[in-house]
């Protein structure tokens, strides 16, 4: 094959994957998309093999998150120029993880154990990407899986695991095409769909008797005139006054940052929400800025006024009260600047509202809303499964993740979003509210089915009950283990399968 159709292909091969993913959902085309990937990477030298990789990995973020562009050329003051090439930076230093994934496939394991040593190297180079450089580890591949039957791997072994999954079953495909054995080639993904299949139908957790109702505010804030001082005060009535109507129910909760105001400047109105949510018998929750003009540290929060139990009688906010969770894996760019000192004034990006936050700890106690413990995550945070899983102690009761999707205007993004929530309830066995700023708003049930969804670019309020749940998945209980310890095996066989080559 010519150089160009070859990486043409492997160009291809990755820009179709986006479709794969929500909103389209064409889960199917995970496993023909990769599967030629891995075909073009046979019988390539280790050079040729990076470059193949790179090739499907720009096709692969090129597409698949382009999104970003919308942020960067409609609020970054970029001209055109500037914002389409700071996304092929995001985007080339994205791919190296695919091309460094397949230059060292080729470059160190042995065919006889190609497949397993390419799911278990790709679950390696997955975990690098999930936390070098605070971590990115969007459109990992398992989560295409939602609609599909492998979804009932997620409560296995987890997102992550899907993903080495797919790529052992990809990488056999290819091989046993290669070689002519269809045997091969097929009967790794024929025997994990069945299993996926069986799988989906264990009820890994049991419902309880206990349920909460919940209200979900989606002001629709235009993301322009979010942080305008003059629009502070009809931000905050308009979010009072959609809740008017929702006082009943046992939690409220309002989006990222949905509080305009830093919290020192915004006291009294907190404790304005505090009385009325005390009087109304329930519990408010809110994204808000903290800033200590002190230290000058800001930090990126969620707070909970109202009721902390199901008995008190009086409001629990104070300023700086415990209830309250500080973002821990923050956005580059968008909540902190790498190389600050020499970035800052270059151009509007780098200088925008609240681009310079502090870090919160990775672990934090649980928010305690009128008697229900929360297990947050702040926007982009819901694509980090450790994190999630670090913060779920024997006694939550659900996750919630309040953001902000505006930014990203009518692109795949939000719904990208929205997916990456529906494999967290899934993988976790524990129902997820999630509250947007202009959506998707939604509530997702514990086998990561959307309960009940608002629409996007609405001020709406969305209102159901959330079923509680009691036990464990898998995935859970034991996280990434079984993941570690097949990638230990693998690297053990490559020296076996070296060595016994070696002395034939």
């Amino acid at each position: 094959m010519k150089p160009a159709f070859h990486y043409g292909a492997a160009l291809l091969s990755g820009s179709a994957l986006t479709l794969a993913y929500a909103p389209f959902n064409f889960w199917w085309l995970t496993l023909p998309c990769f599967a030629l990937f891995s075909y073009l990477l046979l019988g390539t030298s280790p050079k040729q093999a990076a470059k193949t990789g790179m090739a499907f990995g720009l096709g692969w973020f090129g597409a698949g998150i382009s999104w970003v562009h919308v942020s960067i050329a409609e609020f970054g003051g970029l001209p055109l120029i500037g914002s389409i090439g700071l996304m092929l930076l995001l985007c080339a230093y994205l791919a190296l993880y695919p091309t460094f994934f397949a230059y060292a496939l080729q470059r160190s394991f042995s065919r006889s154990i190609w497949p397993l040593s390419a799911a278990a190297l790709w679950f390696v180079v997955e975990w690098f990407r999930s936390w070098m450089l605070t971590g990115f580890p969007w459109l990992s591949i398992g989560y295409s899986q939602t609609n599909g039957p492998l979804a009932g791997w997620l409560p296995v072994i987890g997102e992550t695991g899907l993903s080495a999954l797919l790529v052992l079953c990809a990488s056999a495909l290819a091989l046993g095409v290669k070689q002519r054995n269809y045997y091969f080639a097929l009967s790794p993904a024929l025997i994990t769909l069945i299993t996926g299949a069986v799988f989906d139908r264990i009820d890994w957790v049991t419902p309880t008797n206990k349920t909460a109702s919940v209200a979900l505010v989606q002001g629709n804030i235009k993301q322009e005139l979010r942080w305008v001082p003059e629009q502070d005060r009809p931000t905050m009535e308009k979010y009072l006054r959609m809740t008017e109507a929702h006082w009943r129910n046992d939690i409220i909760v309002w989006p990222e940052a949905a509080i305009p105001k830093l919290e020192p400047l915004a006291r009294n109105y907190i404790r304005e929400l505090d009385e009325l949510a005390i009087a109304a018998n329930t519990s408010l929750i809110t994204g808000i800025v903290n800033y200590n003009f002190e230290t000058s540290e800001a930090f990126n929060n969620v707070i909970v006024v109202g009721k902390q139990r199901q008995n008190d009688t009086q409001g629990h906010y104070r300023y700086l009260h415990v209830n309250r969770y500080a973002k821990h894996h923050l956005l580059p760019i968008g909540e902190f600047i790498p190389f600050e000192d020499w970035l800052r004034g270059i151009a509007p990006l780098f200088d925008l509202p609240m681009s310079s936050f502090s870090r919160g700890d990775y672990q934090q106690a649980n928010l305690m809303a009128n008697g229900y413990r929360l297990a947050p995550a702040l926007c982009f945070e819901i694509a980090f499964p450790r994190q999630i899983g670090a913060n779920l102690h024997k006694n939550s009761d659900m996750i919630i993740t309040v953001s902000n999707d505006a930014w990203f205007g009518h692109s795949h993004g939000p719904a990208q979003h929205m997916q990456i929530a529906q494999v967290r309830a899934k993988e976790f066995g524990m129902p997820v509210i999630r509250a947007t700023n202009n959506g998707i708003t939604g509530i997702i049930d514990a086998s990561g089915n959307i309960q009940s969804l608002l629409p996007q670019f609405e001020a709406a309020v969305l209102t159901d009950s959330v079923s509680l749940v009691t036990g464990n998945t898998p995935y859970r209980w034991l996280g990434d283990l079984p993941m570690w310890i097949f990638t230990f095996l693998a690297l053990v066989s490559r020296f076996f399968f070296s060595r016994t080559s070696t002395h034939q």
